[in-house]
């Protein structure tokens, strides 16, 4: 193992906040005029965003949250959270007059469904984000691409000058609920990228092709960084900066909840990146802390550790 840095590395997360509201069991699927008993029902903190925070102060980051939400309990219970879990806070802002975002999930121990009200969600700006703050950071990071309209025409100018001033750079893009994908978009902003998370879900619409590796292979655009791609139960995929391609099976756990799965992967594939690793080594890395977060309801109900996710390594290896 080769040797670690001993600071925590500064992550700053620009994202959107709202809650989940969690249904869980074999059979969620609502059927008009019916009623069904559920096994379970949960309210955690939501978002891709906030999960991947949240695993990365587990991991041991020091992570300042950049935020919008609004002035109601749901606003100051994800302010809460955070805070609970490790996560600077102090540049969340509450908005009079606005909702915070809720998100109903549906899950069972294979996968999920959401329904989201949008609420504070499309509201972060970039006057939100001080340049005190990015001035601090070693990398800067965001999710739901699709989901905050009102950073999608500044990303990419964003990740230009920050790249300048040698802070890395990472985003997952989420699922389009529009259904349009924006690939220009996209495939200008991973000119500027270091590390580009989406699902295969999500990676093959914005890319329509029969698999992952031919995406990977001869579909994707100029690349400036690393791209990992999550598939699952399948593990994942990770393309060098060479444009050679390595793949990682799962690690083999019986899952009580599947949501934030990805959004842990994305905090080991980013704590691992500031720690060194590479290739392979940072693939496995990511890989378990996806599976630990299936451990638990909802995305913080499981957050890896750096001795947890090392305990399952020496694990699966014996």
């Amino acid at each position: 193992m080769m040797q670690r840095q001993q600071t925590s590395p500064v992550v700053v997360i620009a994202g959107e906040l709202n809650v989940d509201v969690i249904v869980s069991g074999t059979d969620v699927m609502p059927e008009w005029n019916r009623e069904k008993m559920v096994d379970g029902f949960e309210i955690v903190l939501g978002s891709s965003s906030a999960i991947t925070a949240c695993a990365l102060a587990s991991l041991g980051a020091d992570v300042r949250f950049v935020s919008v939400v609004g002035d109601d309990d749901f606003g100051k219970f994800c302010i809460a959270e955070l805070q609970r879990m490790g996560v600077n806070t102090e540049h969340v802002t509450r908005l009079s007059g606005i909702k915070t975002g809720v998100t109903l999930s549906l899950s069972t121990p294979d996968d999920r469904g959401l329904l989201t009200y949008a609420g504070s969600i499309p509201l972060l700006t970039p006057d939100y984000i001080p340049e005190s703050l990015l001035q601090q950071a070693m990398h800067l990071h965001f999710g739901s691409y699709y989901l905050q309209d009102g950073m999608r025409p500044h990303w990419r100018e964003l990740f230009t000058r920050l790249r300048a001033d040698g802070i890395s750079t990472s985003f997952d893009t989420g699922w389009d609920v529009s259904n349009q994908w924006d690939r220009e978009g996209i495939s200008s902003l991973l000119t500027v990228t270091d590390l580009f998370i989406p699902s295969e879900d999500e990676l093959l619409h914005i890319f329509p092709a029969d698999g992952v590796s031919r995406v990977l292979d001869s579909m994707l655009p100029a690349v400036a960084g690393i791209v990992a791609v999550k598939q699952g139960s399948k593990g994942a995929t990770l393309r060098e900066l060479d444009e050679s391609t390595i793949s990682a099976g799962s690690y083999t756990l019986t899952p009580v909840d599947t949501t934030g799965a990805g959004d842990c992967f994305n905090a080991g594939i980013i704590y691992g990146y500031l720690l060194g690793m590479r290739s392979g080594e940072l693939l496995q890395f990511a890989n378990a802390c996806g599976a630990l977060s299936t451990l638990g309801i909802g995305g913080t109900g499981s957050l890896p550790t750096m001795e947890s996710v090392l305990l399952l390594q020496a694990e699966h290896e014996q």
